[in-house]
């Protein structure tokens, strides 16, 4: 059998071939009666159809396809996020392709370049560093284009996004409540904003309570388990009394970090609490299990894909940037201090 047509569909069903089309179209199947839509669906199913994505991009004038670009496919955060992408696409008929920038600038720019050829409909990225501010701007006048997980303040880019500073906030009173004052946090790369707000909610909310805050630094490109034990290492070679409790920028750092402190023969928390960020999977199955501030990544992917769907049909006056709120989760990692 050659291949299957939307006619031999439409005279499986005993419909006509507009109909036919109409039912299986995410855009027009509301025109179609229910009864309608589930007989020409079955057909196509049964029958093998593979509608023609080229022909319906060339009549509609667009391809059905988003770009989807991650800094780092290693990041633990990202799987959560990419499936509240790919969930909220899905339901509309639409195609995620997904690919990473290594979270190297050039790497992003040609990702860009490659899919703005393609002729994308939209593009998101959990990829922006404020060096790339300006290729990204460039790509949104060109096609529409949502920020997600970081931001780039000042660009004019629509985000979804957490509000950072909140939660570096919620780590400092919590390890404050705990009756800590000495305090660090191992900082993440300096060039993202994500981590620049945490920092400064953490270390407001330290200084305000007139207790020590210590920045730990290193020139670690990415975020990762490997910079946690750098930035712990160097922790530990603080002169002077050493830290009782410690704010890392996400949970791969702190993991590092209580990686480091246990090859040294320092225990966590009853040598130093830590405090993580983002909750990531298996963050509560780690020894000890993680307190960190937990961000809803499935809920921001899911928002993000529909925010660029919202500018794709031509609505600019929906919301520029939406934060969603952090939220503090005490395990096990850290403890009062003295106990």
């Amino acid at each position: 059998m050659g291949r299957v047509t939307l006619k031999d569909v439409a005279d499986h069903v005993g419909v006509n071939v507009s109909t036919a089309s109409r039912a299986l179209s995410h855009d027009r199947n509301s025109l179609v009666s229910p009864d309608t839509r589930r007989r020409v669906e079955d057909a196509a199913r049964e029958l093998g159809y593979r509608g023609n994505l080229q022909a319906s991009a060339l009549r509609r004038g667009r391809t059905g396809i988003i770009g989807v670009i991650v800094a780092d496919l290693n990041n633990p955060f990202i799987g959560p996020v990419l499936r509240g992408v790919a969930n909220a696409l899905g339901g509309r008929g639409l195609l995620p392709i997904m690919t990473e920038s290594r979270d190297s600038s050039d790497e992003l720019a040609q990702i860009c370049d490659k899919m703005l050829a393609q002729r994308v409909d939209g593009i998101i990225t959990t990829a922006g560093r404020y060096g790339d501010r300006a290729l990204l701007k460039r790509v949104a006048s060109e096609v529409p284009t949502v920020l997600a997980v970081r931001q780039l303040p000042g660009s004019g880019i629509p985000t979804i996004g957490h509000d950072d500073t909140v939660g570096g906030r919620l780590a400092a009173e919590h390890l404050l409540s705990l009756g800590h004052t000495r305090l660090a946090q191992l900082m993440g790369p300096e060039d993202i904003w994500s981590f620049e707000g945490r920092a400064n909610g953490f270390r407001r909310a330290v200084e305000d309570a007139g207790a020590m805050c210590t920045d730990i630094q290193a020139a670690v490109r990415l975020p990762t388990s490997d910079a946690g034990c750098q930035l712990a290492e160097r922790l530990l070679g603080l002169p002077g009394e050493r830290p009782t409790a410690v704010f890392a920028h996400n949970d791969s750092i702190a993991i590092g970090a209580i990686d480091t402190l246990r090859r040294a023969g320092l225990t966590c928390p009853d040598d130093i609490s830590i405090v993580g960020f983002n909750d990531v999977p298996l963050t509560d199955k780690i020894l000890p299990p993680l307190t960190t501030v937990r961000l809803p990544g499935y809920e921001l992917g899911r928002l993000a894909a529909e925010l660029v769907l919202t500018r794709i049909d031509g609505n600019d006056g929906s919301a520029n940037t939406v934060m969603l709120t952090p939220e503090l989760v005490v395990r096990g990692s850290t403890i009062e201090l003295g106990t």
